[in-house]
């Protein structure tokens, strides 16, 4: 039997059951052929890690496959029908993901993913306008790579200012307003934070600065196909996207650069002069298509998705802080992301509820930086005590999370938090009416 591709004329037919075998393999399906695979079938977690990476939506894959297999020329050769056929979806690409946020296609450059725009982004203007501004202005609650991106340009002597952000997780508009210098050239603030949710106020944010003549950048890769944009309307001069996040391919991301009035940027990859001179090399067909089908999916999907998201989150939260006293929600209440919810579980430690529910993918910070066993610089950040950090885990709600899945977790977790809990020394004295903060610690 031919595979749907091959019917359309996309795929030759010889190449069906290797299109087959992989879409086998994407939902987990075993090879008839393989005895191992019969003798005992791999049970994997549930997945709740969406704000780390999202799966693949299927319909984002029935886009790429052509051009993985068939569609295969250089977008920028100019020569043949190859390139020419590469470079239209190339840029029916560039329109799926200008349209998501209200911009030009013109104005939106492929990257490797949201990291490499936000390094562009930063090192990009800073470098450009440094004769005449030397001055950057973020917050402390920026993903890590908006951090080491400033830190690298200190070392390069120019002034940067991590601004606080209140114990909501949001950031004082009054604050913000008095860092403007005269020499700032950049502001950067991330729309939604990747750990803990909150949505900050971008629109806002924007107006400020382009009546200070100042340039502003947002790390969107959270925020991006789940939440309305509009760069124009919210007065945006760059934005970086992720394909990843948005149930596209790994790999790609976009940055949007605003033509008018135009901000200029250092390249910082030198080359063919592809992308406007911005981002030399060969752009990824296949990935440019997945992250334009992702973000036109998205933006056909977004109130539903919205709406299902926020059902799903309510749920959770509600049923778990209902059965499990001393839960704190982390993040404003209210200016949020329904769909990243981080939690901290007084008298528990995160890193033991995470091994306790080894079946439930979930994290206990940035996939960044999870790997550190320092409580997250994020939940610092807003005031949360050390404890508190340590006992943070974070949920994350999806397109393809069931309500299965959320109740499944919620028993799962208050199961096991009352288990490590009737462990813990520090919540038996506390149900014993001690204040632990009234204990002199002797230390060793």
């Amino acid at each position: 039997m031919l595979c749907r591709a091959a019917v359309r004329g996309l795929l030759p037919a010889g190449s069906c059951r290797r299109v087959a075998a992989v879409r086998a393999a994407h939902m987990g399906q075993t090879d008839l052929h393989d005895e191992k695979s019969l003798e005992k079938p791999e049970l994997r977690p549930l997945y709740m890690d969406v704000q780390a990476t999202s799966p693949l939506d299927p319909r984002v894959l029935d886009r790429m496959l052509p051009y993985l297999v068939n569609y295969y020329g250089n977008p920028h050769s100019r020569t043949h029908a190859y390139g020419w056929e590469s470079e239209k979806a190339m840029e029916k690409a560039r329109e799926q993901v200008a349209s998501l946020i209200g911009a030009d296609p013109r104005e939106i450059i492929f990257t490797s993913g949201a990291t490499e725009s936000n390094n562009v982004a930063i090192k990009g203007v800073a470098r450009f306008y440094k004769s005449r501004k030397k001055h950057i202005i973020t917050t402390q609650t920026e993903h890590k790579c908006v951090l080491d991106s400033c830190r690298s340009l200190e070392a390069e002597g120019f002034q940067v200012s991590y601004l606080p952000v209140q114990k909501n997780g949001l950031l004082d508009l009054k604050v913000l307003e008095k860092a403007i210098q005269p020499d700032t050239s950049l502001v950067s603030v991330m729309t939604v934070n990747n750990e803990i949710g909150v949505t900050q106020p971008v629109a806002d944010i924007g107006y400020l600065c382009s009546s200070r003549k100042v340039f502003f950048h947002t790390d969107a890769a959270q925020a991006v196909g789940k939440i309305k944009l509009n760069v124009n309307q919210m007065k945006i001069d760059l934005m970086s996207i992720s394909g990843h996040k948005i149930y596209g391919p790994k790999g790609v991301g976009a940055l949007y650069v605003r033509r008018r009035p135009r901000i200029r940027l250092e390249p910082l990859i030198s080359g063919g002069g592809q992308e406007r001179g911005l981002r030399s090399g060969t752009v990824p067909t296949p990935l440019a298509v997945g992250i334009g089908a992702a973000c036109e999916v998205s933006q056909q999907e977004l109130e539903y998705d919205h709406k299902r998201i926020s059902y799903l989150s309510q749920r959770l939260v509600k049923n778990i802080m209902n059965n499990i006293p001393e839960v704190v929600l982390n993040g404003d209440p209210e200016q949020r992301y329904p769909g990243c919810i981080n939690l901290s579980f007084a008298y528990v430690e995160g890193e033991s509820l995470l091994m306790a529910l080894k079946d439930v993918a979930l994290s206990s910070g940035s996939a960044c930086t999870s790997a550190s066993l320092e409580p997250s610089y994020v939940l610092r950040a807003i005031g949360a005590d050390e404890d508190l950090a340590h006992s943070s885990i974070r949920f994350g709600i999806g397109r393809f999370t069931t309500e299965e899945e959320v109740d499944y977790t919620v028993n799962k977790c208050i199961q096991e938090v009352k288990r490590l809990r009737e462990m813990s020394p520090l919540w038996e004295m506390v149900q014993d009416g001690i204040d632990l903060k009234s204990i002199q610690w002797t230390q060793h």
